[in-house]
């Protein structure tokens, strides 16, 4: 059985007329066993590879390989289907004619390892074909309560428009995750994390075809570990008191402020996808109507509720003083996380004026980015920078772009960007 805890780190005192609440709240889970094996219902696994023809018979030889690795972490009992993407979305494993998931067994791994071998490049691409295509399949098992698909591309959405892309995630969001990795430098990365954003997953950069199969089982054996299969954060705020934002901040940047369900006129519900050993922290942001000093409220109550039970919660307070020495203070995890969402903006935003040219605030924004990776402390943001600006003065933001840059390095800065260090405590 799942066990849950909370914490809450905020500064809770606000000055006279203060208004805005700020508060991390850490979340986490222990004990969540494994996908499909407790009493939340049974779980589905679908790994779609790009067959197209910029894939290559070497690309797809890789991809072979690496959905073998992903195969082999699949648990027993737990659905399964592999699915070949081009400008159309053919089911490699179970065959065509079955058009429907299998259980995994010792049987119908080597069946499925077997049919791999049928993959060839070939066409185009056409991702949210490929989405739909999942969608159909995890509507053949009903008692699925937790979906989760690994998609591959090596290149951009050609073969659809782009009404088309957005009309496919719009139809599957909500129906399943989706783990998104581009292989090599031909793919556009805000395209392919618009999906995996959509479908509460993650999008990172495969740089070599070698690396394929070491991602593939990690991704997998990550998959299989979440043991909760669904989850919603549900944020209480008081009458008259206002949303600001909710942001997972930890272990990677997410906005889920324009995921709010309704449960009542106080309470929203933002869906968390299903859950592993680990912690999660979120940003949450409340605006009150201002009190007098002295005066104390609870701006929030953040729970986090499974099987439609709450399993842990934490409050966020506010107290009026006029006390300088204690409105002033920042809570450090806002500080941090505050920095890492300026950090990732700064990173996206710099990289995007770079592809058009724009060079002044390319090293402006990127600048920028330096400067809060030193304060942050997130080295790894550093030295992914390193290789897309010259570092002059890091403490300044005093930087120069690169004459040369290798675009796969300038992939690996926007994909990490959302990639966030946790607060040192």
């Amino acid at each position: 059985m799942a066990d849950f805890s909370c914490a809450v780190y905020q500064n809770e005192f606000l000055p006279s007329g203060g208004t805005d609440v700020h508060a991390i709240v850490s979340v986490t889970c222990s004990g969540a066993g494994g996908a499909g094996q407790g009493i939340s219902g049974e779980a589905g696994e679908i790994i779609v590879i790009d067959t197209s023809g910029s894939m290559e018979a070497a690309g797809v030889r890789a991809a072979q390989y690496a959905a073998a690795a992903a195969l082999d972490q699949i648990l027993d009992g737990v659905w399964f289907a592999v699915v070949a993407g081009n400008h159309q979305a053919r089911l490699c494993y179970p065959d065509g004619y079955t058009a429907a998931m299998v259980p995994m067994s010792p049987q119908t791994r080597l069946a499925a390892k077997r049919s791999l071998g049928q993959l060839y490049a070939d066409g185009g691409t056409a991702m949210g074909t490929w989405l739909l295509a999942a969608a159909q399949l995890f509507d053949t098992v009903p008692s699925l309560t937790q979906k989760h698909v690994i998609l591959l591309t090596d290149g951009e959405n050609q073969h659809e428009t782009p009404e088309q892309l957005t009309s496919a995630i719009n139809s599957v969001r909500g129906r399943f995750q989706a783990d998104c990795r581009g292989l090599g430098a031909a793919w556009q990365v805000d395209e392919v994390r618009r999906i995996a954003q959509a479908l509460l997953g993650t999008v990172d950069l495969i740089p070599r075809r070698e690396d394929m199969a070491a991602e593939f089982e990690s991704l997998m054996r990550t998959s299989m570990g979440r043991g909760v299969a669904e989850a919603s954060l549900q944020v209480w705020a008081p009458q008259g008191a206002e949303i600001l934002f909710v942001r997972q901040v930890s272990p990677n940047l997410e906005d889920m402020t324009s995921r709010r369900q309704q449960v009542n006129p106080l309470t929203g519900a933002y869906p968390t996808g299903s859950w592993g050993d680990e912690t999660r922290e979120y940003h949450v942001a409340v605006r009150l109507p201002a009190k007098v000093v002295g005066a104390e409220q609870l701006a929030a109550r953040v729970q986090l509720v499974v099987g439609g039970q709450q399993v842990t919660q934490g409050l966020v307070k506010a107290k009026w003083s006029a006390d300088d020495s204690l409105t002033a203070r920042i809570s450090p995890e806002v500080a941090h996380y505050t920095g890492q969402t300026e950090l990732a903006s700064a990173i996206q935003e710099g990289l995007a004026a770079k592809s058009i040219g724009d060079d002044i605030t390319a090293t402006t924004k990127l600048g920028r980015a330096v400067q809060l990776a030193q304060q942050t402390g997130d080295e790894a943001a550093t030295d992914r920078l390193r290789r897309v600006v010259d570092i002059e003065d890091a403490g300044t933001g005093r930087v120069r772009l690169k004459r040369s840059v290798d675009r796969l390095d300038e992939m690996a800065l926007d994909t990490a960007s959302t990639k966030t260090t946790r607060v040192k405590r």
